[in-house]
């Protein structure tokens, strides 16, 4: 039986969850590339369900993956102005593969995996910081996983990357 590339990219993540022992519901669905195709997905699925938005900074030095729920909207401009990082756009495909190892429609905060520099900086949405569950695809966009939020903090924790609850709206 020929290996499925989509389990060999989330077979990392499935480790790393095992070894600090967090425990998680896998749910496979059709490609789920954005929030709106996704949501039909979500819909029967008890838990907060994230939009995660990867940034750079003018200069390209610096990147921040930014969580909200994913019924809410972010202005860059209002991100920028509280963020005090200075001038930020989306990054590119090729900068969400070189510090997350994700493609576009699979941003995660799972990619922190393959952020071996600990380079991306995580603002999470605050009113995410009360949930009891969480979802977020697993690297690709045909799952999804939900874990405990007090697991994914220790997840957070584990991989060495700087990430704070801020409020956002």
């Amino acid at each position: 039986m020929p290996v499925n590339s989509d389990e060999i990219l989330i077979s990392r993540l499935v480790e790393k969850l095992d070894e600090l022992g967090i425990s998680f519901v896998r749910y496979d669905h059709p490609p789920a590339p954005d929030i709106t195709t996704a949501s039909l997905y979500w819909k029967d699925i008890e838990a907060a369900h994230c939009k995660n938005l990867f940034f750079r900074n003018h200069k390209g030095n610096r990147h921040y993956l930014v969580i909200i729920e994913h019924k809410h909207d972010l202005a860059i401009r209002d991100l920028e102005q509280l963020l005090k990082q200075g001038k930020l756009s989306f990054a590119s495909p090729e900068r969400m593969m070189t510090h997350l190892g994700v493609t576009p429609g699979s941003v995660t905060p799972f990619g922190l995996i393959n952020d071996s520099t600990h380079h991306v900086h995580l603002f999470i949405d605050k009113n995410l910081s009360t949930v009891e569950r969480i979802s977020f695809h697993p690297l690709i966009n045909t799952s999804s996983f939900v874990i405990k939020r007090v697991d994914f903090e220790r997840f957070l924790n584990s991989m060495g990357n700087g990430w704070e609850y801020i409020t956002l709206y």
